[in-house]
C-alpha cells in the first residue's frame, strides 16, 4: 500500500469519526427530544377537543406544521376554524372593530391545509367579498393610520402578521404597506411599553423576510437594513439562560431566526431554554405551544409558503391521560391586590386563596368576598385579559391596557396560567402604550 493511499484512508476514517461524532453529540444533548415533541404535538392536538372556547388558527398552522398528523382530528378543527371563528370574525367587522390579527391567522391557518381561500368571503355592508380581499384592505386601514398617527391602528405585530399572511397566500403586498414596516424596523418602533417587543421583532423579521424571497417584490437597501437590524436585535435581546426576550417569546424568536437564515443549533442555549421549559410544564397554554413547538421542530411560519398536503403521515394517536390525584394539603396564601387607575388613585384588597390557583381563580374569589372589588374579562387566543376594573375600562381602542405585576414584576402570563404559589402583592394598573 502506498503511503498516498495510507493518507486518503486516514483521511476517510476521520471524517467517518466527525459525522458520527456529531450524530452522537445531537443524541446526547438530548436523547428523549423526539418524546418531547411527541408529547407537545399530542398537547397541541388535545386542547382541538376544548368546546370552550374558540377554535384557535394558531393551533391548527402548528399541527400542520408538524411532520406527524392526525388527519381525521386536524380536519374536524379545520372545519370549526371555518364555522365558529369565521363567524366571530364576521362578527367583530359588523362591529366595525380591528380584526386584522386574526383574520391574518386564519387565512394562514386555511392556507396551511392546502384550503382554497378564493372559496371563503366575508361580508361588508352585505357585499360578500374574497377573504384575502379583506386583508389588503384591512392592510390598507392599518397603513393609512400609521400615515396620521404615526403607529397601527392596532400594533406592529398584527401588522407583520398581516404581511405575512398575505406573502405566503402569493398575494402582492402593496409596496407603501412593506415600506411602513420596514420604516417602523429602522426606527426602534417595535416596543411595548419602554421594552423591545421580541415578538413584534419575530413576527416583522419573517414578514419581511417573505417578502425578500417573492419573485414579484423590488429588493431595496432599507429591507435589508431592516432584516439586519432585526436579526441583530433579536441576538441582542438573549438572556444568561437563553431564552430570547422571555420563555414565551423564544419560540416565535427561533421561528423569525430560523426563517432568517440563522443556525439554530438543535443543542444551543436558545433550543435547550424551549425544550426545558416544555419539559417543567411552562407551556401549559396552547397558543404557546403552537409557538414554540415548529420552533423545536426547526421549522417556521415561512414553511406555510410552499406548503404541500400530500403523501402526509397520518400517525398521530392520542393516548388515555392518567389521572392523578392531589395528595398535598390544602395551604392557603395571602394575596394583596392593588388597583391602580388611569388618574394615577388607587386601592387595596385582601384575600386568601389556594396555593396553585390562578390569578383568574383568585381575582373571583375576591370579587366574590368584597363588593367594593369587580372585574369584567374578555376572551383572546392567548386565553382571558383583564379590560374592566372597577369600572374603568382600559380598551386597545385608546392605547391601554391593565398591566399586572406581581411583587413589582410585570407578568408574562394572562391570568388564567399564571398561578399564586406564595404570598404576593399584585398590582393591577390602567397603563398607556
Amino acid at each position: 500500500m502506498t503511503i498516498k493511499m495510507m493518507m486518503m484512508m486516514m483521511m476517510m476514517m476521520m471524517c467517518i469519526t466527525a459525522v458520527l461524532f456529531d450524530l452522537t453529540a445531537a443524541d446526547t444533548c438530548d436523547s428523549d427530544r423526539h418524546a418531547l415533541l411527541l408529547r407537545l404535538n399530542q398537547d397541541l392536538l388535545r386542547s382541538t377537543g376544548n368546546q370552550e372556547s374558540l377554535p384557535n388558527p394558531s393551533i391548527h398552522i402548528a399541527l400542520r406544521l408538524s411532520p406527524q398528523h392526525n388527519l381525521v382530528k386536524e380536519t374536524q378543527y379545520l372545519n370549526q376554524l371555518k364555522t365558529k371563528f369565521h363567524k366571530d370574525i364576521q362578527s367583530t367587522l359588523d362591529k366595525r372593530q380591528p380584526v386584522l390579527g386574526r383574520l391574518a391567522l386564519y387565512v394562514m391557518a386555511l392556507k396551511a391545509s392546502c384550503h382554497d381561500l378564493s372559496s371563503v368571503s366575508l361580508l361588508t355592508d352585505e357585499k360578500s367579498e374574497p377573504l384575502l380581499t379583506h386583508l389588503k384592505k384591512q392592510m390598507e386601514v392599518e397603513k393609512d393610520h400609521i400615515a396620521f398617527a404615526h403607529r397601527p391602528l392596532t400594533n406592529y405585530y398584527q401588522y407583520s402578521l398581516g404581511i405575512l399572511a398575505l406573502c405566503v397566500s402569493g398575494v402582492r403586498v402593496n409596496p407603501h404597506v412593506s415600506h411602513k414596516l420596514t420604516h417602523a424596523a429602522l426606527h426602534n418602533q417595535f416596543k411595548h411599553d419602554d421594552t423591545v417587543s421580541v415578538d413584534t421583532l419575530a413576527m416583522a423579521g419573517m414578514a419581511l423576510q417573505c417578502l425578500k424571497e417573492g419573485e414579484t417584490q423590488v429588493k431595496n437597501k432599507d429591507l435589508e437594513k431592516a432584516l439586519t437590524t432585526i436579526k441583530q436585535k433579536l441576538l441582542e435581546s438573549q438572556r444568561a439562560d437563553g431564552h430570547l426576550g422571555n420563555e414565551f417569546s423564544t419560540g416565535l424568536a427561533v421561528q423569525a431566526l430560523l426563517a432568517m437564515g440563522n443556525n439554530v443549533d438543535e443543542c444551543g442555549t436558545s433550543m435547550t431554554a424551549l425544550r426545558s421549559d416544555a419539559r417543567k410544564g411552562s407551556y401549559h397554554n396552547a397558543m404557546a405551544i403552537s409557538q414554540t413547538l415548529p420552533a423545536l421542530q426547526q421549522r417556521s411560519y415561512l414553511h406555510l409558503k410552499n406548503k404541500e398536503c400530500l403523501n402526509e403521515s397520518d400517525s398521530l394517536v392520542l393516548e388515555p391521560v392518567k389521572v392523578v390525584l392531589s395528595t398535598l394539603p390544602d395551604i392557603h396564601v395571602q394575596v394583596n391586590v392593588e388597583v391602580v387607575k388611569a388618574d394615577g388613585s388607587s386601592s387595596n384588597f385582601q384575600v386568601n386563596v389556594p396555593s396553585g390557583s390562578s390569578l383568574f381563580e383568585s381575582l373571583t374569589l375576591l370579587q366574590r368576598q368584597q363588593t367594593d372589588f369587580k372585574f369584567e374579562k374578555e376572551d383572546s387566543l392567548w386565553g382571558p385579559f383583564l379590560s374592566v376594573v372597577n369600572g374603568e375600562q382600559a380598551r386597545q381602542s385608546d392605547r391601554r391596557y391593565w398591566h399586572i405585576a406581581s411583587d413589582g414584576k410585570g407578568l408574562s402570563q394572562g391570568i388564567k396560567d399564571y398561578k399564586i404559589e406564595a404570598a404576593q402583592k399584585i398590582t393591577i394598573k390602567n397603563t398607556a402604550y
